[in-house]
């Protein structure tokens, strides 16, 4: 079928014989990209001359990430309607909606690389740390983290909610919506522990990313990425429990659940990683007594 852009959610013919969905003229875009470019350089301003006597600096940075979170919110919010609108989404556009979040979360997986290039370096090759004699991984005066306390503790919380998500899709798919709303409810609970928890392993961290040198600049990297990643995709689960609960999704079109999946797996998949190598790995000598 050969849709036009819609208007008043009137799906009317373009007279072309395509599957592509053709999207109104929007504004987002362009607001999109400068609410990015106003927060990158907030950021930077905050960077450089921010602190609790020039909050002044910190204005364009809080100004471009409302932009921003404004942007997301109408944007996906057309979306949405869009995707309810018979004749939108064509399975050529969800194919293509698949394919564009496969790469998305390829990027996302070449950001955790870089990291991972950056630890085994200087973990394998501790001479590179200049400065340092006797270079050893971790750096003499490193103390880290217990890789089998609150790390694990984790591990398992993570892994267990790629359980629950995963129920909760079977759910989906067998048009089960009381126990898809459970399996995505357990699974936000899950996200919300896991960040709790990484938020007391920080607070009580021997070492600390300003001044500490490579080893914390690595670590707080890696895993504060991870961190950032887990509430994103928290976020991206409970915009997806809400949708569950009003009937948004039905076993035929539930691309939005599939793509919070997809995410959420990725997260877990790159948590492992990070026990492996980080924590357990990368453990140094524990402290003397």
């Amino acid at each position: 079928m050969s849709t036009a852009p819609h208007q008043g959610g009137v799906v009317a013919s373009s007279g072309l014989k395509q599957p592509y969905h053709l999207v109104d003229p929007s504004p987002w875009p362009i607001v999109g990209a400068a609410g990015a470019g106003l927060l990158l350089s907030g950021i930077v301003c905050a960077a450089h001359w921010g602190g609790r006597t020039n909050v002044i600096y910190d204005v364009p940075m809080v100004a471009g990430l409302l932009l921003v979170l404004f942007t997301m919110y109408k944007w996906w919010g057309q979306v949405l309607v869009e995707s309810g609108t018979p004749g939108m989404h064509s399975r050529v556009v969800q194919l293509g909606l698949r394919y564009g979040m496969a790469l998305f979360i390829s990027s996302e997986v070449m950001f955790f690389v870089g990291f991972f290039w950056a630890f085994f370096n200087f973990a394998i090759f501790p001479e590179h740390v200049s400065g340092v004699a006797n270079p050893t991984w971790p750096p003499p005066g490193i103390h880290t983290f217990d890789p089998f306390k609150i790390p694990l503790l984790n591990t398992m919380i993570l892994l267990l909610s790629g359980v629950t998500v995963t129920w909760a899709h079977h759910a989906l798919l067998v048009n089960d919506r009381k126990n898809l709303i459970r399996g995505l409810g357990i699974t936000i609970l899950l996200g919300m522990t896991f960040t709790s928890l990484q938020a007391l392993e920080y607070s009580n961290a021997p070492f600390h990313f300003a001044g500490g040198g490579i080893y914390p600049s690595v670590f707080f990297l890696a895993t504060g990425f991870h961190g950032f990643h887990v509430i994103v995709g928290t976020t991206f689960l409970a915009v997806c429990w809400f949708r569950a609960r009003a009937g948004g999704f039905t076993p035929q079109r539930h691309f939005g659940f599939e793509a919070a999946a997809w995410y959420w797996h990725f997260v877990d998949v790159v948590w492992l990683f990070l026990f492996c190598f980080i924590y357990v790995w990368g453990a140094g000598p524990p402290p003397v007594e």
